[in-house]
């Protein structure tokens, strides 16, 4: 008895070390998956939780790009562009919930898979954008724009993977930014947009590809 009460107290420290060496280890993978500034996730999080969200047939994909966001960083400073993305980033965080995911992607632009259960997703998206457009609490009122937002539902396009679902709700909030419609579902054509996955404008997009139809 006395030898297993010795193997066991000899034992402890070094369980009690490996313990917390797991839980650093939690925490900073946990770290790395979250975006610095609004404490979303990172495209790579983002894609994993969302391509998994994608076995529901109920599953919407988002893209959200704020409007003249450059401007807001040019006339007011960084610190008011950096309220606006968090504030832009808390707000759909909420508005995605449990069931869901949202991730920033990189600059002012977002993306977000969502739950419709209620097949009310045209509804939920309008609610969004007038959510999204109101300014950053705390900040100066004259530092707000609003959001443009795309949006295709995965079940119209049942073989495609999270990329293409992307590049579709892309190329409807592009003409959501360019009519100022405020959301866009993308419509049920052929995406035409682009030889890389980014439409006309983006960085690596043809600039002789036809515009994707959309539908309201």
């Amino acid at each position: 008895m006395n030898t297993l009460v010795t193997m066991l107290a000899a034992a402890a420290p070094v369980a009690s070390g490996w313990t917390v060496h797991t839980l650093w280890l939690r925490r900073r993978l946990s770290v790395a998956r979250r975006d610095p500034l609004t404490g979303l996730r990172t495209r790579e999080a983002f894609t994993r939780r969302a391509t998994a969200l994608l076995r529901d047939p109920r599953a919407v994909v988002v893209l959200a790009d704020v409007d003249r966001f450059k401007q807001i960083n040019d006339t007011f400073g960084h610190a008011a562009g950096d309220a606006l993305l968090k504030a832009t980033a808390d707000r759909l965080a909420l508005h995605v919930g449990g069931s869901g995911v949202a991730g920033r992607l990189g600059g002012d632009e977002f993306a977000a898979v969502l739950i419709d259960k209620h097949g009310t997703a045209t509804d939920m998206l309008a609610v969004l954008h007038g959510v999204l457009a109101r300014p950053a609490d705390g900040q100066d009122p004259a530092v707000h724009t609003t959001v443009s937002l795309g949006w295709v539902r995965a079940a119209d396009f049942c073989d495609e993977d999270l990329s293409a679902l992307l590049r579709r709700a892309d190329e409807a909030m592009y003409v959501a930014k360019q009519t100022r419609v405020g959301a866009r579902r993308a419509g049920l054509g052929r995406l035409f947009a682009t030889v890389t996955g980014r439409r006309a404008g983006r960085t690596g997009a043809r600039t002789d590809a036809p515009v994707v139809g959309v539908a309201a």
